[in-house]
């Protein structure tokens, strides 16, 4: 019995997505539920699993192609044998188009032929990463990664390409460019996530009236109360105690008194949220995602704390779900562990405000007519001037200092 493998439907806000890899080829045996292919949209990539045992027929659509909900992708024979391979046929399997018929199967290459797989002694790769891997038949296993736990991204394999020493010309040597004199240039298609967060900050400016405003705030006080339980929080709750909870904390109370802030433009009018979804920045190997945390004023320091933890994993994974991205009445960003001392967010329109955190650097301040050294932090909010007044967004602003350099305001809801 044949089973047609077909894209899944896609969400609403969705139109259509492009095929990035497949992880199978023809003669391939699958089991249920094992991911044959990615689909990368414009916020996540979504894998596409196995319907049933069997054996993968035929490939419809190879990478690059731009698919829709319900198009099919590839047939599959149900609770079939897979077909016999010679031994060369495991050579290139992932390399392209080309790869998917036995006829043009390449014969057995030096090492850095071999199939990478998606996991290799180089760490595991990100969609992008795996896809450059297999194009230019490289071994992942030659490759350092950066990210956590030595995840390769694809800024990783560029790199190694860049340092590698040419290759003879001939077919085998893929798209990378001899190097002349030590220039080397790349090309490379954007992500459709790269295209969609640029199209969302070029509309963000384009429509919004943004303008940002800066306080600094001392956080002597969460850094004691960060010393004095983080063992036991951690203890009794399964995460760290860090920064983001508390900012997320005071964002909810200084928004409650500023409650425009939270608020968006809809045409002629101002629609006021009565809720606080709030949205927190991540950085992923394919780009700034924004994962939201819902009625986040409800949830305690350890809900939210592991709610960001989870998000971070999952949209680091690729494994992040599209709802998880939509909404959201306010963001926070923070450069700061990047090691950024001061920056101006963009909005993530259609909200109306973001939050700015910044590295915490030791500073000499004045304290009661004394001079101390205190971790500091800017911070900077960006919003649109449209509906919010700088009256309001400043006074905004020292409300969440006041919150963050005086935690114990929070607890009691003051």
């Amino acid at each position: 019995m044949t089973i047609e493998v077909r894209v899944p439907q896609l969400p609403e806000s969705v139109a259509d997505a492009t095929l990035v890899t497949w992880h199978k080829r023809p003669g391939d045996a699958v089991a249920r539920d094992e991911n044959l292919v990615d689909l990368e949209t414009d916020k996540v990539v979504l894998e596409v699993p196995a319907p049933a045992n069997g054996t993968l027929r035929e490939i419809r659509l190879e990478n690059g192609a731009t698919v829709t909900s319900g198009q099919v992708l590839a047939i599959l024979d149900e609770g079939a044998a897979p077909a016999a391979k010679p031994e060369t046929s495991t050579v290139g399997a992932k390399a392209g188009p080309q790869a998917l018929a036995p006829a043009t199967v390449a014969p057995a290459q030096p090492a850095q032929a071999a199939d990478p797989g998606p996991n290799t002694a180089g760490g595991k790769l990100s969609p992008a990463a795996r896809r450059l891997v297999e194009e230019n038949r490289l071994d992942a296993a030659g490759i350092v990664g950066s990210g956590r736990d030595g995840r390769v991204s694809k800024s990783d394999v560029v790199n190694h390409l860049s340092a590698r020493a040419p290759l003879p010309a001939g077919p085998s040597t893929g798209p990378v460019p001899p190097v002349q004199s030590g220039r080397v240039e790349q090309r490379g298609a954007m992500t459709r996530l790269r295209q969609r967060i640029a199209e969302r900050m070029v509309q963000a400016q384009a429509t919004q009236a943004l303008l940002t405003s800066f306080n600094e705030v001392d956080l002597s006080a969460i850094n004691a109360l960060r010393a004095g339980y983080r063992e036991e929080f951690e203890k009794r709750n399964g995460v760290k105690l860090g920064f983001m909870s508390f900012f997320v904390k005071a964002c909810i109370e200084a928004l409650k008194k500023f409650p425009v802030i939270n608020a968006s433009v809809d045409g002629s009018d101002i629609l006021y949220h009565e809720y606080y979804d709030i949205g927190v920045a991540v950085s992923t190997d394919r780009g700034l995602i924004v994962p939201v945390v819902r009625d986040a004023d409800g949830l305690s320091f350890a809900d939210i704390e592991k709610a960001v933890a989870g998000f971070a994993a999952r949209a680091r994974a690729g494994s992040i779900t599209m709802e998880e991205l939509t909404g959201g009445t306010f963001t926070i960003t923070n450069g700061g562990v990047f090691g950024s001392l001061l920056s101006t967010p963009i909005v993530n329109a259609p909200q109306s405000a973001i939050l700015g955190m910044h590295k915490i650097q030791e500073r000499p301040v004045v304290v009661a007519g004394a001079v101390v050294v205190r971790p500091m932090m800017y911070v900077a909010l960006t919003y649109d001037h449209r509906i919010i007044d700088g009256r309001e967004a400043v006074q905004f602003l020292v409300a969440v200092k006041q919150y963050l350099e005086d935690p114990m305001r929070l607890v009691l809801s003051l």
